[in-house]
């Protein structure tokens, strides 16, 4: 047995083979062709076609990937989304839901970049939300996936507290509320000319910290 072979933890995965890291690099190319088309000259306009021969693959290898143009505008908000949920299922357990909350979304977005990093550039995420709120078709996915989010949020905060969903409404009026300034922060951001994750970040962070006050003492005027 080696040294290597010794130490190694047997709990860590493999790294991924030639042919994965290949079908990766493909995923990541159609997603970055795909959202630089959307961002420069609008999803509506934008066919699959297009984004396959940016890459200089075939209809049919786009179609390997992703079911439709639809699922790869949101391929990099997958990854965030994805990102943050981990985020929140691995805070403390003894931390209160709406910290939790808090802690996870901005700690994500400590890492978060470099989690899209590895798909697209950064800021062309960003440009890519302003697309999205900006495109009727997509804002109604958008908010279809917000809906689904939240319940996953919901269950998540239910099962760290050890309540029924369906019986005790705290969980998803926490996640409402959670939500609410998540959108609130987004819609400040896309009005704004900064479109880099630490201003989005600030900005949440900033509307976060109203949310106590709001909720539990008198507004002076």
């Amino acid at each position: 047995m080696t040294t290597d072979e010794a130490v190694a933890d047997p709990k860590t995965p493999p790294p991924p083979g030639l042919r994965e890291r290949k079908k990766q690099r493909t995923r990541n190319a159609l997603v970055r062709s795909a959202l630089e088309l959307f961002t420069r000259q609008g999803y509506e306009h934008t066919t699959v076609d297009e984004i396959a021969e940016a890459v200089e693959v075939s209809q049919r290898t786009f179609f390997r990937y992703f079911a439709n143009k639809e699922e790869v505008a949101f391929a990099s908000q997958e990854s965030a989304e994805c990102h943050f949920f981990a985020a929140l299922c691995g805070r403390p357990a003894d931390e209160a839901p709406l910290a939790a909350l808090r802690s996870a979304v901005l700690d994500a977005w400590g890492t978060i970049g470099d989690a899209i990093e590895q798909m697209v550039p950064p800021e062309l995420h960003m440009r890519m939300y302003r697309v999205i709120e900006s495109t009727p078709s997509l804002l109604a996915v958008h908010l279809r996936r917000t809906a689904e989010m939240e319940e996953r949020l919901a269950s998540e905060i239910a099962r760290r507290e050890g309540l029924d969903i369906d019986a005790d409404p705290r969980p998803r009026l926490v996640v409402a509320m959670f939500s609410g300034v998540i959108r609130v922060s987004g819609k400040l951001w896309g009005e704004g000319e900064e479109d880099s994750m630490v201003t989005l970040r600030d900005l949440t962070a900033f509307h976060l910290d109203y949310v106590g006050p709001t909720l539990a003492e008198r507004w002076d005027k």
